[in-house]
């Protein structure tokens, strides 16, 4: 990092005297604007979106249609490999250059992915972006996948399988949806036991051929300037024209997946379709996961306010957790209720939960508790777009799925137009919906899906 080694000397009372002061002087000659979101779409259907806060941080993302719903039987777990193969060589750097050149001016590149996004982000100084949108560049567009370097990442993918496999949760949610839907959702996150080394160059390579265009990415940045962005965009990253490959509609079919272990705590998801992220539908569904209790917001907290609890704190005495569960996708979701419990009460945890949702889809919701669940759910939106991570989140799922952005201000509204018919019609829906139950542990006591 730039004049670090030449203010060692410094105190750290004396430098943070200096700082403080530069920056008051620097206050009486600039006055800063308050900025909205900027999104502007290109002829070639790469969409570009940045917030300039005037941080001396910037962080920049590309966001790709590119998920592990797009994968197919003959290149499972590509998407796994290619959030690991981020910092290889490319045809402009070497995997050598990029970590040194990062870290040298105290940068981040990371690369996630979700069922339907792939997202590479930096990290950086702001005088340092430059240097950094180098490297992001060449990692999104210039891939080359050595096929030496591909077989090396081998043990780094058994390791994030471990890892996954350590955790219920992981366990639970993945066989939530291999169970749910018969193509497209139902592909895991990890790659599969069978394709693990089996994942070549050559399917990287093709992935990303038919996926990484212009028309299914966004440039996403906070901390920039807008009008230096687009530039980026017009030069580096309309590489490939046209729409790529289009994925399969998912569809919902319904089942059942039991994973045994000696744990003593049981794991177990129920739910049934439920709305497509975008619509109003899906905001009902959101309400509702509020209203029954979208979880904790401490660690280790006991939520005594959700519905949930207070349901299944009747039925059982033993120690419990439980939630509404909730994932919108592009053209589907799901909705239900997730559950830990002791083995020995988890047939009474998850009927109890149920029966509390079938108690809304009746009629049984108040005015005032349809109230405090839109308090809920809107200061969870809010504090999630606290942090630059869910800000960035926010703005490059909703740009590569619409081409715009709707401030929080939107959603507050299409919050406070839910009515208590809209909660108790989506109650409904998961009340007569064909059923999937994914459970995890001892389960001599839990019950199957069709008896419940």
């Amino acid at each position: 990092m730039k004049g670090i080694r030449g203010l060692t000397h410094l105190s750290t009372r004396l430098y943070a005297a200096q700082a403080a002061h530069k920056v008051e002087r620097a206050a009486k000659h600039v006055t800063f604007q308050a900025q909205d979101v900027q999104v502007t779409r290109l002829p070639s259907g790469l969409v570009i979106a940045s917030l300039e806060n005037y941080s001396p941080a910037s962080k920049i993302g590309v966001f790709v249609k590119a998920g592990c719903r797009y994968e197919t039987l003959d290149n499972q777990g590509v998407t796994h490999i290619l959030r690991l193969a981020a910092d290889l060589t490319t045809k402009g750097a070497s995997a050598f250059k990029i970590c040194r050149g990062i870290e040298a001016v105290g940068g981040k590149l990371s690369a996630s992915s979700s069922r339907e996004n792939m997202i590479y982000t930096v990290d950086c100084l702001r005088d340092d972006l430059d240097t950094v949108m180098e490297y992001l560049i060449n990692v999104t567009t210039a891939q080359e996948f050595r096929p030496w370097e591909v077989s090396d990442l081998t043990p780094r993918v058994n390791v994030d399988k471990a890892q996954a496999g350590q955790s219920a949760q992981i366990a639970v949610v993945e066989s939530l949806h291999e169970a749910a839907y018969k193509n497209a959702l139902s592909n895991s996150l990890y790659c599969p036991d069978y394709m693990v080394g089996n994942v070549l160059s050559e399917h990287l390579h093709q992935f990303v051929q038919n996926h990484f265009t212009s028309a299914r990415m966004a440039l996403v940045g906070l901390g920039v300037d807008h009008t230096v962005l687009k530039q980026v965009g017009e030069q580096f990253l309309n590489i490939r024209s046209g729409a790529g490959m289009s994925g399969d509609q998912a569809r919902y079919r319904g089942g059942e997946i039991r994973l045994p272990s000696t744990s003593s705590l049981v794991h177990s998801a129920v739910v049934s379709e439920a709305a497509a992220s975008g619509t109003g539908e899906a905001v009902a569904f959101s309400v509702l996961q509020h209203l029954l209790g979208a979880g904790p917001r401490i660690k280790r907290g006991s939520n005594v306010t959700s519905k949930l609890v207070q349901g299944v704190a009747k039925a059982t005495a033993d120690p419990f957790d439980v939630s509404a569960y909730n994932a919108s996708y592009s053209d589907s979701g799901l909705f239900g209720i997730y559950t830990i419990s002791q083995a020995g009460s988890t047939s009474a945890v998850v009927k109890a939960a149920l029966a509390e949702v079938k108690a809304v889809a009746d009629g049984g919701v108040t005015a005032a508790d349809l109230t405090r669940a839109k308090l809920s759910l809107k200061s969870h939106l809010l504090m999630s777009l606290e942090t630059s991570e869910g800000l960035l989140q926010a703005m490059g799922t909703q740009a590569l799925a619409n081409g715009a952005y709707n401030p929080p201000e939107e959603f507050a509204k299409n919050i406070d137009n839910v009515s208590l018919t809209d909660v108790a019609n989506a109650a409904k829906k998961f009340v007569s919906g064909k059923k999937t139950m994914a459970s995890s542990g001892n389960l001599i006591k839990t019950p199957f899906v069709d008896e419940i």
